[in-house]
């Protein structure tokens, strides 16, 4: 029974593992293409009214124009478009993304006329807001594409992993000083802070038992031949034990401050993005009427 517990627990860790890991490529191809556009005269080669600028804003307009389909095809059974809701979540993400960078390069990342300055704003906002929802989706979900975690499920994780820890007893005073950071970064908070003061006190004291276990391991070492034939193996091992116990335990402090902080950003969402539309219909047609 023990076993099988076990076992469902690493499952779920390697879920959370997994689903927590960004996709890197996208991210990095997006910090590029914004730093490019920040760096470079780009006035030179585009401008908002014609050419490749004046397209740049319709297809950064269409793509979000078109993250709409997600919410639409979630809530209204009789909206049928190929895809699925997991296929559109995803996609309502990457557009998220491209659609705000497309408008940028549009604007030429600098400001104009107060309507194109009001709807640059708005979409600014939008964007932001939608990066702080992303967070927030993958704190109480198993990564950003699977299902709503619960919190005994992350506390059987925890558990799981305090049981995996018996070998580094050899090192004196570590297994200890894992439990006493877990219990400091599941300190009761309130519950808009507690996220934000979990992570700051995982990452903390993670550098501060990095250093514990390097330290335990080279005076062992000093002790034991076995142990100074492996001292590289098993520091990283103690290493990545500590981690796991400190990533397993900052997520069951921080998951219902962000479970509430998720509903109230949920609430907020929509209608900021309801604003952005409006302002930007106003925009389009004070450019093509103006």
């Amino acid at each position: 029974m023990a076993d099988g517990a076990g076992n469902a627990g690493e499952v779920a860790a390697g879920a959370i593992r997994r689903g927590r890991r960004l996709p890197a490529f996208g991210l990095m191809l997006s910090a590029v293409a914004l730093a490019a556009g920040l760096l470079l005269p780009m006035e030179r080669y585009l401008h908002p009214q014609y050419g490749a600028g004046y397209w740049l804003g319709v297809a950064g307009g269409s793509l979000m124009l078109l993250m709409l389909v997600y919410p639409i095809r979630k809530r209204v059974r009789a909206f049928r478009i190929p895809g699925s809701v997991p296929f559109w979540f995803r996609l309502h993400m990457a557009l998220g993304i491209a659609g705000p960078i497309a408008i940028l390069y549009h604007s030429n990342f600098s400001l104009g006329a107060a309507n194109s300055n009001a709807a640059l704003a708005c979409m600014l906002l939008v964007a932001g807001s939608g990066l702080v929802g992303r967070y927030l989706y993958a704190r109480i979900h198993h990564g950003l594409y699977g299902r709503l975690a619960t919190l005994r499920e992350l506390k059987s994780v925890a558990e799981g992993l305090k049981s995996q820890g018996g070998a580094l007893r050899v090192l004196p005073g570590l297994v200890e000083a894992v439990e006493r950071a877990e219990a400091r970064i599941g300190e009761p908070a309130p519950f808009a802070v507690r996220p934000f003061r979990a992570a700051w006190r995982a990452r903390r004291e993670s550098v501060l038992l990095h250093r514990l276990v390097h330290n335990a391991v080279a005076m062992a070492a000093t002790r034991s031949p076995a142990l100074h034939a492996e001292r590289e193996r098993f520091t990283r091992a103690a290493c990545d034990f500590v981690s796991a116990r400190l990533r397993s335990a900052r997520r069951v402090a921080e998951f219902e401050g962000c479970e509430r902080l998720f509903a109230a950003w949920h609430i907020l969402h929509l209608p900021m993005f309801v604003m952005l539309l409006v302002v930007g219909v106003v925009h389009v047609i004070a450019v093509h009427v103006y």
